[in-house]
């Protein structure tokens, strides 16, 4: 009687002998797997827990256990599991949402992850549809539907370190050449915002969900409260609130923005607008249309296409190359940490502190000097040796 653990034929095998029956399951090549499931029986079997006889319900498919994951309560924000919706309905649905999960085996998830990568899908995109399906099919064996998880140690993609992204933004005369261009593209009609965003380092969700109630023009900062993220606007992308600094020029441009807001409305007989930002068509910006914008506009100055995300970046860089403090520009930018401000713009700054490396020659004002008795006395000792 007992529980055992066989390779038969270049694979693994769980045999179960227990109350005068015998019973076998096949789990496949990975020897770790089958000594995990042999391990859960016989924990099974200690607690009186386990019976032969019993039928298994038929498992549910990847996409109902899915949908059924997705209502429970969770840590992540509405927009993270706006994106795992749109990551299942997109990748996972059409591969694997079909298929019985108690009949998902490793070999499909390796398939279908390395897929994904060879279609042109980003490392880190391909990391997201990973923890997504471990998730559920942690689920799964949490509802006893599947005994092991199959997706563990399967390493589908990584996750990006920050200086491992693609980071092209402009300089900072290049930033001034998008800058006259966005003046006369359109009457000047996406002005506003490309400064904004080239002056404060914002997101483009945090730039879409700007209201007039968020910044104070006497003191000269906008509140950062909010983002918008697929459609919806959602907490800040850390969930914490922050004071970006205006400068001068970017409150005049919007305090003249606002002027003209105003009177539109009140020529048109309507409430004034909540949003500082407004769309063609929407009540906002989208991110789509300035997209397009910002396109025309790097054409207009003659400068090479670079994305949304390059401006903030352009920011990030323009203000450490002028040697402004990292803590503030980190604290600015809404990362969690400076070490992410390292990480991530450190290795733009080639030579930036060799100034201060050199100032180690120097000899500091209140550093013990050599006594004038000790120098004669080791110049004599060197003329006699």
């Amino acid at each position: 009687m007992g529980v055992r653990v066989r390779q038969k034929n270049g694979e693994w095998w769980v045999f179960i002998n227990h109350d005068g029956k015998r019973k076998s399951k096949r789990i496949g090549p990975d020897e770790d797997l089958a000594n995990d499931v042999a391990a859960g029986i016989r924990r099974k079997i200690g607690l009186g827990e386990f019976n032969m006889d019993k039928k298994k319900p038929v498992a549910p498919t990847f996409k109902v256990l899915a949908e059924l994951w997705l209502t429970l309560p969770h840590d992540q924000k509405d927009s993270t599991l706006d994106s795992y919706r749109h990551y299942l309905a997109k990748h996972i649905y059409p591969a694997l949402g079909g298929k019985r999960v108690d009949e998902i085996k490793r070999r499909d998830l390796k398939v279908f992850l390395d897929r994904l990568l060879t279609n042109g899908l980003a490392p880190a995109s391909v990391h997201t549809a990973r923890a997504i399906l471990s998730n559920v099919l942690n689920y799964a064996v949490d509802l006893e539907t599947i005994e092991t998880n199959p997706m563990r140690d399967i390493k589908g993609g990584r996750q990006h370190k920050k200086n491992d992204l693609p980071i092209e933004p402009l300089t900072e005369e290049e930033a001034d050449l998008l800058l006259t261009a966005s003046k006369s593209y359109l009457g000047g009609a996406y002005y506003p915002a490309t400064l904004t965003l080239l002056r404060t380092g914002m997101r483009i969700g945090e730039l879409e969900a700007l209201q007039w109630g968020d910044i104070d023009f006497n003191g000269r900062f906008i509140e950062v409260r909010r983002s918008v993220r697929y459609g919806r606007v959602t907490d800040t992308k850390n969930r914490l609130r922050r004071r970006v600094d205006m400068t001068p020029a970017l409150a005049d441009t919007l305090q003249a923005l606002r002027v003209r807001q105003i009177k539109a409305a009140l020529k048109a007989g309507r409430p004034e607008p909540e949003w500082v930002f407004e769309g063609k068509r929407d009540e906002r910006l989208n991110r789509s249309t300035y997209r397009l914008a910002l396109r025309q506009c790097l054409k207009l100055a003659k400068l090479r296409q670079v994305r949304i995300h390059d401006l903030r970046h352009t920011y990030a860089t323009v203000r450490l190359l002028r040697g402004h403090n990292i803590g503030d520009v980190s604290y600015q930018l809404g990362h969690s940490s400076i070490q992410i401000t390292y990480d991530t713009y450190g290795h733009w700054l080639p030579g930036r502190f060799k100034r201060e490396t050199d100032d180690l020659d120097r000899v500091h004002p209140t550093a013990p000097q050599a006594h004038p008795i000790d120098s004669a006395d080791k110049k004599s000792n060197d003329i006699k040796h």
